[in-house]
């Protein structure tokens, strides 16, 4: 495998750059603190196509790699989290309809996706239904030739501004088995948003409560057969991990970027505080850390786009690299030092989103049973 990036992966992270320089991080502090979420800026992004890299052309996508792909979220993520979780939300259900959707769910919702002219949502999770998500309550009752969807999804990101939902709902028995995947559209009687949370970071990214109120929805909106709703979740979340992964390398990235600035221009005892051994070793663990992770998750994008199993290798991606973006992270707080634990400089804001990435896709905890489910099936 060669990791040395292309013509194509270059100018893709230099154009992602340079939108976050001119674009996202004038404003970003003050959203952050309004938790103020522009939509007009992933339709920005769309013109520039990147919100729809792995999607085919002829849906209006990039039809780039995810080798590519990582790239872009990675440099959206260094700038500002809040927009690297929302691009890589929107590809869910553009991801989820390319491989499991009809051609004709495929024409009518990839495309505005695909160009940002519309955000995805992703409905898994619930308030007993986190990591165990084939307990999901929320139920599709046929009836006729549509089916009668009520419950309350948790956690879902940009639901307040979504107009295209991918929602799992329970039209069988118990467990995974009985799960099936089903698109909605903002407007839908009986589906709004609830409560929207208040986080430790990501203030701008709006996670919200789903309801969803006897939610007339055709059968024709149904994605698959009825019960491989958990088989198209857990393809999507796959993809999703490696993008968490990307996530984590952008915002331990910023960090090292910041605490190394500072290392530099910070004086004591008469020298910059990076040439005392305490502190050089501090960035010497931090860039190895960031190199490590950053290798296991270029891993999981080539094993994808070589079209082989990958499923072991994103749990590894996204658990590794979301520890080191933590771990990174704090310590770049304490390089700072007090500056460091003030809102003056973004590492404090790059330790708070970091936490989330433990958490998001599958906790690491989860991440970690997967991949020891694996060695053990393998051996």
């Amino acid at each position: 495998m060669d990791f040395s990036e292309n013509d194509l992966q270059k100018d893709l992270r230099a154009l992602t750059r340079k939108f976050c320089t001119q674009t996202l991080q004038p404003h970003l502090e003050e959203d952050e603190r309004q938790e103020r979420f522009r939509p007009e800026w992933i339709a920005e992004l769309g013109k520039l196509g990147l919100t729809g890299l792995t999607t085919p052309e002829d849906l209006g996508g990039a039809g780039v790699g995810m080798s590519e792909a990582i790239l872009v979220i990675e440099e959206l993520a260094r700038a500002s989290l809040t927009y690297a979780i929302s691009v890589s939300v929107t590809g869910l259900p553009q991801a989820i309809l390319n491989e499991f959707g009809t051609p004709e769910q495929k024409r009518r919702y990839i495309p505005a996706l695909a160009q940002g002219n519309a955000i995805g949502a992703f409905g898994l999770s619930e308030p007993e239904s986190g990591s165990d998500a084939g307990s999901l309550r929320t139920t599709a009752k046929k009836s006729g030739g549509k089916y009668l969807l009520s419950g309350t999804k948790f956690w879902i990101t940009q639901a307040d501004v979504a107009e295209v939902f991918l929602v799992m709902a329970r039209t069988g028995d118990p467990g995974a088995g009985g799960v099936t995947a089903f698109i909605l559209e903002k407007g839908m009687k009986g589906l709004r948003p609830g409560k929207r949370e208040k986080k430790m970071g990501m203030n701008a990214s709006h996670t919200m409560e789903l309801i969803l109120d006897q939610v007339e929805v055709p059968e024709t909106h149904r994605i698959g057969k009825e019960g491989e709703g958990f088989k198209v979740a857990m393809s999507a979340l796959n993809s999703g991990r490696i993008n968490i992964g990307a996530c984590a390398i952008g915002i331990a990235k910023g960090a090292l970027e910041v605490a190394l600035h500072h290392a530099k221009g910070r004086k004591q005892f008469g020298q910059s505080i990076g040439a005392f051994q305490g502190i050089s070793f501090l960035l010497a663990d931090m860039a190895t850390t960031i190199d490590a992770a950053e290798l296991l998750v270029h891993r999981a994008a080539w094993l994808k786009d070589q079209n082989r199993d990958f499923s072991k290798e994103a749990s590894m991606a996204k658990y590794y690299a979301s520890d080191v973006a933590m771990e990174v992270t704090t310590q770049a707080v304490q390089i700072l030092g007090g500056s460091g634990y003030t809102t003056e400089f973004p590492v404090e804001r790059y330790m708070r989103e970091a936490k989330v990435l433990q958490i998001v896709e599958g906790t690491n905890q989860i991440q970690r049973w997967i991949v020891g489910k694996n060695l053990m099936k393998d051996s």
